[in-house]
């Protein structure tokens, strides 16, 4: 299963297989052992970590095989939890309907947003793929009938037959499924004709162009694919926390997916499932140590980036 969904760690060698199988094991079982050791908080945060980990995989695809490092992807996964916010707000809790919502929702955007920022390069398209976010995080906040800046409270989670979302173990498994789906389509998809394409962008587009590849047609696909499944993400996040906020779309998360990203190894298909877990779980325990967390954090973050270079899971590759 490992050589299907990772190949290039079986020709880096045997740590990052090792890695690899251990922490999809480690997740598999999790739930059984948090169980019984009557620890249910620890399934909630491993939960929140895939999910994360699934918005910090399209976000890679992006930055790590096409170049674009987009500044604004918490805006899809805010449309994603909006999606499951406002129908549920409206009486309608269909899961189906709040997945279809979030997919159709963040294709339309991320085509329209595409075609305006990815005509631009470098700090532009920074800065307007930031703007963007910021725009819906501050729409969020103006629709006081959904909350304002308070967000919506959900009464329940969605009703995703026949799937059982308001058991945690329930929707914890279907996270895992989602991951591994979403590592297994980027394996497929960068290892294709047209991830070959975008891997050719990212090196020269001057030169892509040159050979008649229309870069923007490719550019434009991809974003819009990254912006599905962030917003899959979305709709789990709301379901996990039964809550929507404009706070998802801001800034500050679009920064914290680049951070994982980066940490994990930008340009591998598990590096930001590894950048996920370490910058998660080293928050979290931090903030047990200590209420003044974020220095710290920051602190570690720029020690592991000056020492591995190529992320934590990238640096596993042999030279």
């Amino acid at each position: 299963m490992l050589s299907r969904l990772f190949p290039e760690t079986l020709r880096a060698g045997s740590p990052q297989v090792l890695i690899s199988g251990l922490v999809l094991l480690a997740m598999l079982l999790l739930p059984v052992v948090a169980l019984s050791l009557s620890q249910p908080f620890y399934i909630t945060l491993m939960t929140r970590v895939m999910i994360y980990a699934i918005a910090a995989c399209a976000l890679n695809l992006l930055i790590g095989y096409t170049g674009l490092v987009s500044f604004g992807q918490s805006l899809f996964l805010a449309l994603g939890a909006y999606a499951v916010g406002i129908p549920s707000f409206h009486g309608l809790v269909n899961g189906w309907a709040h997945l279809i919502i979030a997919l159709a929702s963040a294709a339309l955007v991320a085509a329209i947003v595409g075609l305006i920022v990815l005509r631009t390069q470098g700090m532009a398209f920074i800065m307007i793929t930031l703007a963007f976010a910021q725009m819906f995080f501050f729409l969020g906040i103006s629709l006081k009938n959904y909350g304002g800046d308070d967000g919506i409270r959900l009464e329940g989670r969605s009703l995703l037959a026949p799937l059982n979302l308001g058991n945690n173990a329930t929707l914890y498994y279907l996270c895992f499924a989602v991951l591994v789906a979403v590592l297994y389509g980027s394996w497929r998809l960068v290892h294709s004709e047209f991830g070959m394409t975008l891997r050719g962008i990212k090196g020269n587009e001057r030169r892509m162009k040159a050979m008649g590849f229309n870069t923007l047609k490719f550019k434009l696909a991809i974003y819009i694919i990254a912006a599905m499944i962030s917003a899959v993400a979305g709709f789990l996040l709301a379901n996990l926390t039964s809550y929507t906020s404009p706070a998802y779309a801001a800034w500050t998360v679009s920064g914290e997916l680049i951070v994982m990203v980066v940490l994990g190894g930008m340009g591998t298909i598990f590096g930001p499932v590894i950048g996920t877990l370490g910058f998660l779980l080293l928050e979290e325990g931090l903030k047990e140590w200590t209420e003044f967390w974020g220095m710290p954090l920051g602190i570690i973050i720029v020690v592991i980036v000056l020492v591995a270079k190529r992320g934590l899971y990238g640096s596993l590759k042999k030279a």
